[in-house]
C-alpha cells in the first residue's frame, strides 16, 4: 500500500499545485503564489511551518515504510481501512482541485494586502468557507489510512492545526479587512470547514 500511497500523493501534489499554478498562469498571467505577506507575524510563520511539516511527515512515513524502516500499525493496517484510505485520498485530492478551480482568478496560496481579489461565495464556497482546506484534511486522512503509522496519523493532526491557524489568524482577518461587512455576512451564514459549524455570531 505504501507504493500506491506514494503514487497517489505525488498525483495529489502535481494536480493541486503544479497543474493549478499552470492554469492560473495561463488565465491571469500570475502564478497565484503569494507566500508570506509583508509584515508576516508569528501566526503566519507557524501555520506555514505546521502545514509543510505535516506534509513532510506524511511523505517521510511513506518512504520509511517502503524502506522497511517503519511498520504500519497492525490493527489499522487492514484491507477495509486501506480501501477507505484510497477513496478518501482520491476524493479529497479531486475536491481540492475542483474547489481551487471554483475560486477562478481569486485563487491564491498566501494572502497579500496589495492584491485585491473577489469574494467567492458560490459553488463549493456556498457549503463551507474553506472547502479547499476541508478537502485537504479528508485527503490526508486517506493517506494516513493507506499507510497507518504513528507518523502519518500525527501528520493529519499537524496539518489540521496549521490550516486552522492559517484560517483563524491570517485569512479571516485579511478577508474582513478586504471585504468588511460582505465577508461578515457570508461568514454568519456559512460554516468554516463543516456546513453550519464555525459561523460568525
Amino acid at each position: 500500500m505504501a507504493t500506491l500511497a506514494a503514487w497517489m500523493l505525488g498525483g495529489f501534489i502535481v494536480l493541486t499545485l503544479g497543474v493549478r499554478v499552470v492554469i492560473q498562469l495561463l488565465r491571469t498571467g500570475s502564478t497565484g503564489l503569494v507566500g508570506l505577506r509583508h509584515g508576516a507575524g508569528l501566526a503566519d510563520w507557524l501555520s506555514g511551518i505546521l502545514f509543510i511539516g505535516g506534509v513532510a511527515m506524511s511523505i517521510v512515513s511513506q518512504q520509511l515504510v517502503l524502506q522497511d524502516s517503519l511498520d504500519p500499525i497492525g490493527d489499522l493496517d487492514t484491507t477495509a481501512l486501506n480501501v477507505i484510505g484510497v477513496v478518501l485520498a482520491a476524493v479529497g485530492g479531486s475536491a481540492v482541485f475542483l474547489a481551487q478551480l471554483g475560486m477562478g482568478a481569486s485563487w491564491r496560496i498566501g494572502v497579500s494586502d496589495e492584491q485585491n481579489t473577489d469574494l467567492v461565495t458560490g459553488g463549493w464556497f456556498s457549503l463551507v468557507r474553506n472547502p479547499i482546506y476541508s478537502a485537504m484534511i479528508v485527503g490526508w486522512t486517506g493517506f494516513a489510512l493507506l499507510v497507518p503509522t504513528w507518523l502519518s496519523i500525527a501528520a493529519v493532526f499537524v496539518i489540521t492545526a496549521g490550516l486552522e491557524l492559517q484560517v483563524r489568524t491570517v485569512e479571516e482577518p485579511f478577508l474582513i479587512r478586504t471585504h468588511g461587512d460582505a465577508y461578515r455576512a457570508y461568514a454568519s451564514r456559512v460554516g468554516r470547514f463543516i456546513p453550519g459549524v464555525g459561523r460568525f455570531a
